[in-house]
């Protein structure tokens, strides 16, 4: 199979199950709604009657919200312009290419979304592997079932990951960087270098991402208990398959950077009230179920790939769970 027909496939598996990106993007909600609520109710008490609350409701007052950054903490710190629109998107790209530290309760919301999506990973490759309905019962027995073998796998991704982002993204730009441009003159090689850093440093983490996706998949389609196990089993099909692997990790890449590119043009500033605050937020809810969607079908386009270059499309080792029949029921 072909990395452009595996992305295909992958499109196809993802479309063909709506209800898997509609719960996701429930879960999303469930876990930012808190955090939108909490902040909201940190403005209205720091606003309450003043003039700046007349102004807010009409645009941005970007003299307030420093006021307001300045004497906040915590989630409040989070509110500043860089949270509007595509500034938002810009944001977390800075954060995570220069490795910046977030409050602690945005650490703690994002931790118990990462819980979540291992949970329902199980659930959700089983279903992209068998490429046919599995119903609520096969899901959750799909996703209760492989929960602490992906959460053993998701501690080893965190391990390589703290190694990346906190012992070689420091050395790289922290050591390396500045003795490479030390007798540099020239701002415009200085910038290169950097970009060149970044380059090595996004392959490693680019690479790291598809062992550990492919052993998500290994883990599922085969029913392995063991993740050293599917983790050596994935970096030998990447291996194999190196090509394909990577044209099928920048075929999704592209399909992100295009709906980035998308966002950066139609992302609304400060909506105020009415109409134009809905349509901002339709927006911004429309690109990120186009996020979910991305995210969802790497994977599933990447077991398509691994079943693919095995001739083993829609075979999953693991029995299908299916409810228990009434006489059957009624015997236990």
């Amino acid at each position: 199979m072909s990395p452009l027909a595996a992305w295909s496939d992958g499109v196809r598996r993802v479309n063909r199950a709506p209800a898997i990106l509609i719960g996701v993007w429930a879960l999303t909600l469930l876990v930012s709604l808190p955090l939108a609520l909490a902040l909201r109710g940190m403005l209205a008490q720091h606003l309450g009657g003043s003039l700046a609350a007349d102004t807010a409701l009409s645009g941005v007052n970007y003299d307030w919200m420093q006021e307001f950054g300045d004497q906040a903490s915590g989630l409040g710190a989070t509110f500043k312009p860089t949270v509007i629109g595509f500034g938002a998107v810009l944001d977390n790209l800075s954060a995570f290419i220069d490795d910046t530290q977030r409050p602690v309760v945005i650490v703690g919301a994002a931790s118990v979304y990462i819980v979540v999506w291992i949970f329902v990973a199980g659930g959700i490759l089983d279903r992209y592997a068998r490429d046919r309905a599995t119903r609520a019962y096969g899901f959750f027995a799909g996703a209760g079932g492989f929960f602490f073998r992906l959460l053993r796998l998701a501690i080893a991704q965190w391990l390589v990951y703290a190694l990346l982002f906190g012992a070689l993204h420091p050395w790289m730009f922290g050591s390396l960087y500045p003795r490479a441009i030390h007798e540099v003159t020239a701002e415009r090689t200085a910038f290169l270098v950097r970009v060149a850093l970044y380059l090595v440093f996004g392959a490693l983490v680019a690479g790291g991402t598809m062992v550990f996706d492919y052993a998500k998949v290994r883990a599922v389609v085969e029913d392995r208990r063991s993740m050293l196990s599917a983790i050596g089993g994935a970096a030998g099909f990447i291996g194999r398959n190196a090509g394909a692997a990577a044209a099928l990790f920048l075929l999704n890449f592209g399909a992100f950077a295009i709906t980035v590119g998308f966002y950066a043009l139609l992302a609304p500033g400060a909506a105020g009230s009415g109409l134009r605050m809905w349509l901002g937020l339709a927006v911004g809810q429309a690109y990120v179920i186009t996020r979910l969607w991305i995210k969802l079908v790497f994977w599933a386009s990447e077991t398509a790939l691994f079943q693919g270059r095995l001739g083993q499309s829609g075979y999953v080792v693991r029995p299908e769970a299916t409810w228990p029949e009434s006489a059957a029921a009624e015997a236990m």
